[in-house]
């Protein structure tokens, strides 16, 4: 019996078995802080913007979260798909930097450090508030780096921008002054979107709607001009216009009756009144009031009733009827109660009809007496809010026997987005921007169609948002922002809004911050020599309201695209949730259009919510929050960023423990794979031991077809930011291709072929290509995984020390040159193998075999197997494979080989003869006993 000279354990030692100091277990939570300092070591983001420089750029524009309170899962949602895309377009070969900035204005945070000092705030000058305003932004500026910086994120952390820097709110008050001067902004009394217990106004993209519970009555003010002069069916009859509405607060605020022209009215006497309702209305409009015999008199058009004149049901006021298209069939009467000091459509309809805009309620939503309107406001509603008049009003109504009906109703209202408390719409005056001036509407509609929109839908949400938007509010009355920087005569209230002096107020903003504008008086702002243009007067005073802090926002273009900071403008992408489209989106291109006559991105993509397993919203106080810290504390940043990239991110996202287990299995299968493909790369040196393709195996060379298609499709996915398709093929190929099938097949050729045989140096350039290939495919996505696994690779010269300085992999690099007809005798070679793998599992469940190496195929002839016969034993892992009449399983004969296990060694041999070939090549030799 022939014996080599080494005992079995020793023979076990001529086999290349995987050898890599890569850990299998992760470790996240200890590897990823590690990588985050050796990353501010080498200050690897410099790094990148120094071999990037030079070339075409890519800029994302960060839309800046809001400094209050830590990062939620949004957020770092939010966060980690911008990294995905700075990343992406950085190993594209562009120069990407990425610049993080904060909101730091706004009522959040002054409501919180209205709470945090109590009644010491009384005694606080302005300026002593902004300062703690501006340490509380601070404070959660510097947590909230902290955490994004902890996502792997890579950005000018160290100078970020803050909408309360200086600079920054020159910015913003420049943009204001250019607004002004080029006939954008004016001041106007005009209802608004009004938070009572904020006491603020606030613009459309800081209401959200909400299920409101409210009141809604059927009211009839009795006619005082001549009914006849409608019909003459009605000539002495007591005729009553009927109005319906869900806010029984603002009849003291009625001031007119609005019908549509073209509708059909009816008259209908109910118990000798008579009521005029909308023809289509009147059967729901009986049912409401519980009419038992409602008689027609007439029908006329709704252009009759224009000019009627009405009283109001208990104040010493008349109430005039009007035309108006906007009224609506949908519910009601047709008629509609108009308070224009109290409705967008009812001020527009006011103003049309030389209607005052009258507003007996005050910044607490309060009732107080206030000119502008005929009659009393009752003293029992007199220091009563809103909330708390609705049953007055209803008892008031009821006692002069004008309520017909009443209901309650649950309807989707205006609420605070802050508070979350209902707002009411209430006339004061506030400046705005004419969406109509200098055609800012039209202009900014124009804009939009250039933008590419991802989802597409996008740009048709973004158009009718615009299309249909009021003037924009943008005066709040609050502290802590950016004041809006005008002046008023103390002598006849003239503002002063000269160019010249306000732009010297922005210098010393930008020298100072905005805060000069609460500790230098008007005079020392204005400089010398400045008079009121209408009466000479030079004693100013200074405006007190701030600007929304959307305009704050809105002008972040403005601020960080510029060549200070080496960023074009306009960017080429903006990047947030699906709420930004009345907010960060719309009030950045508005300014933009306005200020620059295009939009400031030329790209916009949107992220869905973040949802629980069941589709819920997330909060702490459900218990159904995932918060990132306690995520990361557990299974590490690099699992939130694969769930990041599993997801369509233009969709409403979910997480959930379930959802968590299955990314822990799939993170662990790429993780394996890279562990597999550096075990068996130990001893391969790319320069060196490389087959060139042409000289390469047809198995490798096909598996080298697979992953170039895989680069091919994963750079295309990448392209449309179609992240999950890009984890998605990865994930398969890795699991189905690389694991099931090429590995399969090729770990006894790597095992047991001779060290630097052709055949096993052959695979290996194979597996390097794909793993070298792979860590640079996923480094956008996994930024921790692939640093590590890039620091266990053998890399070419010249290749960077990060892989974050590298490029993504070109498809040609896999190229196998195998040619269609070739590529498809595989193919067909893959489809008999999974045949044959079922075979084989049959034959294991009868127990006719164990592992696979001890079965022997007899195959059906065929042209394929037979050019490819001397393959398939190792396509198929078994240890014999030959032909014959049918497809059979049968138990291997021959003797078991100790160093491959396959079943093909001579009787009484210790090798079969592929091993003692390899054992030769090796120099390892027989000895004859």
């Amino acid at each position: 019996m022939n014996k080599y000279p080494m005992s079995y354990d020793d023979l076990k030692k001529t086999v290349h078995l995987p050898r890599t100091n890569f850990p299998m277990k992760a470790n996240l939570g200890t590897l990823e802080p590690k990588l985050l300092a050796q990353w501010k070591d080498s200050d690897l983001y410099q790094q990148i913007r120094a071999d990037r420089r030079g070339r075409p750029t890519y800029i994302l524009h960060d839309g800046p979260p809001y400094a209050n309170g830590n990062i939620h899962l949004g957020t770092a949602f939010n966060k980690i798909l911008k990294d995905f895309v700075v990343k992406l377009k950085t190993m594209e070969g562009y120069d990407s930097p990425y610049v993080p900035g904060w909101d730091c204005h706004g009522l959040p945070i002054e409501n919180k450090i209205d709470n945090e000092l109590g009644s010491k705030k009384a005694s606080m000058t302005q300026s002593q508030i902004r300062a703690a305003c501006r340490k509380y932004a601070q404070k959660y500026v510097d947590l909230q780096r902290r955490d994004f910086i902890r996502l792997g994120v890579l950005g000018r952390w160290e100078d970020p921008y803050l909408t309360m820097s200086a600079e920054y709110e020159a910015v913003i008050a420049q943009a204001f002054v250019d607004f002004l001067d080029q006939g954008f902004v004016y001041k106007g009394l005009k209802p608004v979107n009004w938070c009572i217990y904020d006491r603020t106004a606030l613009a459309e993209a800081e209401v959200e709607y909400e299920n409101h519970s409210s009141p809604s009555i059927w009211v009839r003010f009795a006619l005082k001009s001549d009914p006849a002069l409608i019909d003459p069916a009605l000539a002495g009859k007591r005729v009553f216009g009927l109005i319906w509405t869900t806010t029984p607060w603002t009849i003291p605020a009625n001031l007119a009756i609005a019908f549509h022209p073209k509708f059909t009215y009816s008259a209908i006497e109910n118990n000798g009144d008579v009521y005029i309702v909308a023809e289509d209305l009147v059967n729901a409009t009986a049912e409401a009031c519980d009419w038992q015999a409602p008689k027609l008199l007439a029908t006329f058009p709704g252009e009759k009733l224009d000019k009627t004149v009405y009283r109001h049901p208990f104040l010493d006021r008349d109430s005039i009827g009007i035309l108006g298209d906007h009224v609506t069939l949908e519910q009601g009467t047709g008629a509609v109660h108009t308070a224009p000091g109290h409705g967008a459509e009812d001020y527009v309809i006011g103003r049309a009809n030389g209607l005052p805009v009258y507003c007996p309620v005050d910044a607490a939503g309060k009732f107080f007496q206030a000119e502008g309107a005929p009659g009393i406001i009752p003293s029992e509603l007199i220091g009563k809010t809103v909330w708390e008049g609705n049953p007055i009003v209803i008892q008031i109504l009821t006692g002069v026997g004008a309520l017909l009906a009443t209901r309650t109703i649950s309807h989707s209202y205006p609420h605070c987005w802050r508070c979350h408390r209902p707002t009411i719409f209430r006339a004061t005056e506030q400046w705005f921007v004419g969406m109509d001036n200098n055609n800012l509407r039209a202009n900014a509609l124009a804009a939009v169609k250039n933008v590419h929109w991802t989802p597409s839908s996008g740009e048709e949400r973004m158009h009718n948002m615009i299309a249909t938007r009021p003037d924009w509010c943008i005066s709040r009355q609050r502290v802590w922002g950016v004041p809006i920087t005008v002046f008023y005569c103390e002598s006849c209230n003239e503002p002063l809004t000269d160019k010249k002096v306000l732009d010297r107020v922005v210098g010393q903003f930008r020298l100072h911050t905005a805060d000069v504008w609460y500790t230098q008086t008007a005079e020392e702002l204005i400089g010398p020599g400045v008079s009121c243009t209408k009466c000479a007067g030079a004693t100013f005073r200074k405006e007190t309201d701030i600007l929304d802090v959307w305009f704050d926002s809105g002008a972040s273009h403005l601020a960080v695209l510029t060549p200070e900071n080496n960023l074009p403008w306009p960017s080429d992408m903006y990047l947030e949730g699906g709420d930004q489209y009345r907010g960060w989106f719309q009030s950045s291109l508005l300014i933009a259009v306005a200020l620059k006559g295009s939009s400031p991105y030329r790209a916009s993509a949107t992220a869905g919510w973040t949802l629980d397993g069941d589709g819920h919203a997330m909060h702490k106080s459900k218990g159904n929050a995932v918060e990132p810290e306690v995520f990361i504390k557990q299974h590490g940043a690099d699992l939130l960023r694969l769930w990041t990239a599993s997801v369509d991110f233009t969709e409403d996202v979910r997480l959930s423990q379930t959802i968590i287990d299955r990314l822990v299995e799939a993170y662990r299968k790429l993780r394996n794979t890279f562990k597999y493909a550096l075990g068996n790369l130990y001893d391969f040196d790319p320069v060196v031991d490389s087959v060139p393709p042409s000289e390469m195996l047809e198995l490798d060379r096909w598996i080298l077809a697979r992953a170039e298609e895989l680069v091919r499709k994963c750079r295309s996915f990448y392209s449309a930011l179609e992240f999950h398709k890009v984890y998605r093929a990865v994930y398969d190929f890795a699991a189905a291709d690389l694991s099931s099938v090429y590995f399969e097949i090729l770990r006894d050729r790597l095992y047991t072929s001779a060290t630097q045989s052709h055949a096993r140096r052959s695979g290996q350039t194979a597996v390097y290509k794909i793993h070298y290939a792979l860590t640079r495919l996923l480094a956008p996505l996994l930024s921790f995984t692939a640093e590590e696994v890039w620091s266990y690779t053998p890399r070419p010269a010249g290749a960077p020390d990060s892989v974050h300085l590298a490029h993504l992999p070109e498809p040609e690099e896999l190229a196998g040159g195998l040619d269609s007809a070739t590529l498809a005798k595989w193919d067909g070679l893959m489809a008999v193998r999974e045949r044959v793998l079922k075979m084989l599992e049959t034959a294991r469940q009868e127990k006719l075999i164990g592992a696979p190496l001890e079965a022997r195929l007899t195959l059906k002839r065929d042209p394929l197997l037979e050019e490819y016969f001397a393959a398939l034993p190792a396509l198929f892992v078994v240890s014999a494979v030959e032909f014959g009449d049918e497809d059979a399983v049968l138990k291997a004969t021959g003797e078991k080989c100790e160093r491959c296990w396959k079943y093909t060694a001579p009787e009484g041999s210790q090798v079969c003869a592929a091993c003692r070939a390899a054992l030769t090549e090796m120099g390892i030799k027989e000895n004859p006993e």
